[in-house]
């Protein structure tokens, strides 16, 4: 075999070293020595939940890109997202971690976001939202777990009984053996209660199986819902009159409210209380004719002379009528 031929082979199996180490990179950074092409975005969370370099960043299940950074960024933690250069997402799409099952890894996980939106610029930060972490929530089990437990034996020690303390079910069976008559006699009580019922006696009896008396029940029920109504009507009538009174409106509302109506009615009032002390003074011909009994008796005098002139005037003429009853009154 000449040099020419060994130096070719040397340079042969070099050349597929490099390739087969080129193959083995590029598999170990995801394929980022062939996809250098994309856009950054940044996404804050509070935690990542272990959250790594190179871990799948999926739109609807799809992967559009990687983790390509993982930091620290003052009170929270940040990872730099690398987005295939063609696909745009809306500004308004919210980020979230997720989880592979429960032993799978976790990945970015991008809404849709709402059609016609302005896409993110390269370099801007993309919303966020938390998601739920799976070490809380086998946490809050287990206590759950814990506090579901300590009550399963609280209530078995209420129901077995402890420090030779008797259960609930001993309890109960003390109690039963204990007031067993008492327990037979409400028994016939309530049978022989029952019994009534289902002849029909007594008012609850009658109401139950006599259908008379449930429709004379349901008339008097309708009875009282046609009262009511009528009671109601009443009462929005009331509430109209006293809305009117209150406004001033009417005999009573302008008597209430009106001031002039007022000191008129005072005025009124007044003028009739000194009538009535008039009269009672004598003062006055009614109050002459009410107190003083000599104008009662002349003018029963009067009507005396008058009745016997009328008694004399049957067999006189008209003018000696005249002339008798003036005779007699004068």
């Amino acid at each position: 075999m000449t040099t020419t031929q060994n130096t070719a082979r040397v340079g042969l199996f070099f050349l597929l070293g490099v390739a087969l180490v080129w193959v083995a990179y590029a598999t170990l950074s995801d394929g980022k020595a062939l996809k250098s092409r994309g856009y950054n975005l940044v996404a804050g969370f509070d935690n990542l939940k272990e959250l790594k370099q190179g871990d799948d960043v999926r739109m609807a299940g799809v992967k559009i890109g990687s983790v390509q950074e993982t930091r620290l960024a003052g009170r929270r933690a940040e990872a730099v997202l690398r987005i295939d250069p063609t696909v745009k997402i809306s500004s308004d799409a919210l980020a979230m971690i997720g989880s592979a099952g429960l032993l799978g890894t976790n990945y970015i996980a991008i809404d849709l976001g709402s059609a016609g939106v302005p896409a993110l610029a390269p370099g801007a930060e993309i919303r966020t939202t938390a998601s739920a972490d799976l070490n809380t929530i086998m946490t809050q089990l287990g206590e759950l777990g814990g506090k579901l437990e300590g009550a399963l034996g609280s209530m078995s020690e209420v129901l077995k009984g402890k420090d030779g303390q008797p259960g609930i079910f001993q309890r109960l069976d003390a109690l039963l053996a204990n007031n067993s008559a008492k327990v037979d006699a409400t028994m016939t009580s309530l049978q022989q209660v029952t019994d009534k019922l289902n002849r029909g006696e007594g008012t609850l009896g009658k109401l139950i199986n006599d259908p008379k008396l449930h429709d004379e029940l349901l008339a008097a029920a309708s009875d009282l819902k046609a009262a009511t109504a009528d009671a109601r009507t009443i009462m929005t009538s009331a509430q109209g009159i006293v809305e009117r009174v209150k406004s001033g409106q009417g005999s009573l509302g302008t008597l209430i409210y009106d001031e002039q109506a007022g000191k008129d009615l005072k005025a009124i009032a007044a003028n009739l209380k000194d009538v009535s002390d008039k009269l009672a003074k004598g003062e006055g011909t009614l109050g002459k004719l009410i107190n003083d009994d000599s104008l009662f008796r002349e003018a029963q005098g009067t009507l005396r002379k008058a009745d016997r002139a009328l008694d004399g005037m049957g067999d006189s003429g008209p003018i000696t009528a005249v002339g008798v009853v003036a005779g007699a009154l004068f």
